[in-house]
């Protein structure tokens, strides 16, 4: 069995830690990190060293012009909107924050999909990999537990996704080969999450999750806030501090 996956890497906490777990499986994996507009590229840069780190092949997609059709949002249109701060978890969950921008993960896995689809069709139409021998795994770090309300952050989404994905693809149609959409965070803690990453010797140390940009995390974003509970809750140090 061939296993040929894309992993949307962000450079944060969660996808670095889905990203090591996928090598540890023996993927043939591909890092996909998205440009769309967002408030600072530092994450751009963390999602870099990650890769490299790991020594996955990466495409940086410059989609910048996303943030003109997704404008309602504090990452996309900071001018006009402000980051929630300081909030406690129990209200990061109560509604869809600010910070949530439209469709943004639909957007990013059929991209995620379109490369792995050409890879995938590649290895069956030039190779001659036979289609059963194919395994397609899309790797999304969605966390549905402690997350920031997010409606794309959810189970649902994602089966609806996939079934979407191998209706309007010629991986799905014609070669019978189903895209997987793996969301191997969804159901756990952000310390479970902490706990994984050190199992799988995920390179923390170049992650960075905070919404802004600068020099060091601001911790009052929610993403900061739940990172820093994560690892409290964990009783670990995050090594992203150290060198931050």
């Amino acid at each position: 069995m061939r296993s040929l996956g894309a992993i949307l890497l962000s450079g944060g906490l969660d996808s670095t830690t889905v990203a090591a777990a996928a090598v540890g499986e023996g993927y043939e994996l591909s890092a996909i990190t998205v440009h769309y507009g967002q408030k600072h590229d530092r994450e751009i840069e963390a999602a870099r060293r990650v890769a490299e780190a790991l020594g996955l092949r990466q495409q940086i997609v410059d989609v910048s012009f996303f943030r003109e059709l997704a404008w309602y949002s504090a990452l996309t249109n900071p001018e006009r909107f402000g980051l929630p701060r300081d909030r406690p978890p129990e209200a990061m969950s109560h509604d869809v924050p600010i910070t949530y921008v439209p469709l943004r993960n639909t957007f990013f896995v059929t991209m995620a999909a379109a490369f792995l689809e050409s890879a995938c069709l590649s290895a069956i139409e030039l190779d001659g990999c036979a289609p059963g021998d194919l395994r397609a795994s899309i790797f999304v770090a969605a966390n549905a537990v402690d997350y920031s309300g997010y409606p794309d952050c959810r189970p649902e989404f994602y089966q609806a996704v996939a079934e979407a994905l191998r209706l309007g693809s010629k991986l799905g149609t014609q070669y019978g080969v189903a895209f997987e959409v793996r969301t191997p965070l969804i159901e756990l803690s952000k310390a479970d999450i902490v706990r994984l990453a050190i199992e799988v010797n995920a390179p923390l140390r170049h992650t960075w999750s905070c919404y802004q940009g600068g020099d060091a995390p601001c911790g009052r974003c929610d993403s900061c806030l739940l990172r820093a509970k994560g690892f409290a809750e964990a009783g670990l140090p995050d090594p992203a501090l150290a060198v931050s």
